[in-house]
């Protein structure tokens, strides 16, 4: 975290931008950068929060705000009419957190410490529930497959928000079920441990400085994507699903990084398959409901995306069960990333 301090200094950099008027692409990676530090922020003071809470609403608080900074970026991309990078952001959230997240942390920890071993049955019930999370994503899918968009009329908004509130159901019953049974649903129980570094007021607010220069730093970041992609040449399928999903995880990346290379591959797989979970069961169903304030957004995907979707819940799933893993299972993650990622920026 504290290497990203530096990227502070954009913050007021985007604001003399803003009134400068700056290049597009200039000011979209601008706002991109100042957000990667913040998002840092807001998750340490909901870390500090959940330290005084105790371990069970800490829990929950943190897998609540886990995915703040994707929800705000969502909330006015929605706004802006924007669906397409919307489902194209939380779904790259899901695989950059299982193939780019986990693959560098069993990458870099394997390289470290040869062999990395772990809970088999750590990770077992939350890979199986991200499973059942992206069948659940899939069904609306199947039933609009030959339906062209310009014809997808209310009866399928209903479907796409029936579907919402069922995941999102499911979500509540798993913190629930976690509360009751001490199982780590969605990837937090590693910052129960964590010893409070700052006051509780101070760390209140912290999260709520952090969450409004988010909130404003994320309006200027979608105002400029239109523009940045059509000056720059980059589809918004690419920035949608590689581009905005790193810059909102970027300092939770870290975190798992750093506990890989400490041999604690366990809270690595926490982290990344947890927040995979929250954002198929959580943050899409709410993005989908928070759009009918506006202008109803299907919870429709692409059929790329569902197959990306699919392939790296398999793989998770792998992972989870061997108990073992080395650098070159790392090494092959990175890699389907890496060649889906050139194949968004090629093709689009």
């Amino acid at each position: 975290m504290k290497y990203l301090r530096i990227l502070l200094l954009c913050i007021p950099l985007s604001f003399v931008g803003y009134f400068l008027k700056w290049s597009s692409t200039a000011m979209f990676f601008l706002t991109c950068a100042s957000i990667v530090p913040l998002a840092g922020y807001l998750g340490n003071a909901t870390e500090e929060i959940a330290a005084y809470t105790g371990p069970k609403f800490g829990g929950f608080l943190n897998a609540t705000f886990g995915n703040a900074t994707e929800l705000i970026i969502s909330f006015f991309a929605i706004k802006a009419g924007l669906f397409d990078v919307v489902k194209a952001s939380l779904a790259g959230s899901v695989l950059g957190n299982i193939l780019l997240v986990l693959g560098c942390s069993i990458f870099l920890g394997g390289l470290k410490h040869k062999e990395l071993k772990y809970d088999s049955q750590l990770g077992t019930f939350t890979a199986t529930m991200l499973l059942f999370a992206v069948i659940g994503l899939s069904i609306p899918a199947v039933f609009t497959f030959k339906t062209p968009e310009n014809l997808l009329t209310s009866k399928y908004e209903s479907l796409s928000v029936i579907t919402s509130v069922i995941l999102l159901s499911i979500y509540v019953i798993g913190m629930i079920y976690s509360f009751k049974t001490n199982k780590d649903l969605y990837g937090v129980e590693h910052a129960e441990d964590i010893e409070a570094k700052w006051s509780l007021p101070f760390s209140i607010t912290v999260l709520g400085i952090a969450t409004v220069i988010i909130a404003i730093e994320s309006e200027m970041l979608v105002s400029y994507i239109e523009p940045m992609t059509k000056a720059a040449g980059i589809s918004e399928m690419f920035i949608g699903i590689i581009l905005i999903p790193i810059v909102g995880n970027a300092a939770e990346h870290t975190t798992a990084i750093i506990m890989a290379l400490k041999n604690k591959l366990d809270i690595s797989i926490e982290i990344a398959v947890g927040s995979s979970l929250q954002i198929a069961l959580f943050a899409i169903p709410v993005s989908v409901l928070v759009s009918l304030t506006f202008s109803p957004m299907s919870i429709i995907f692409k059929p790329v995306e569902l197959f990306l979707f699919g392939a790296s819940v398999f793989i998770a799933n792998q992972i989870v069960k061997s108990g073992r893993s080395n650098w070159m299972e790392g090494l092959k993650l990175m890699s389907v990333y890496i060649i889906a990622a050139v194949g968004f920026f090629i093709v689009g």
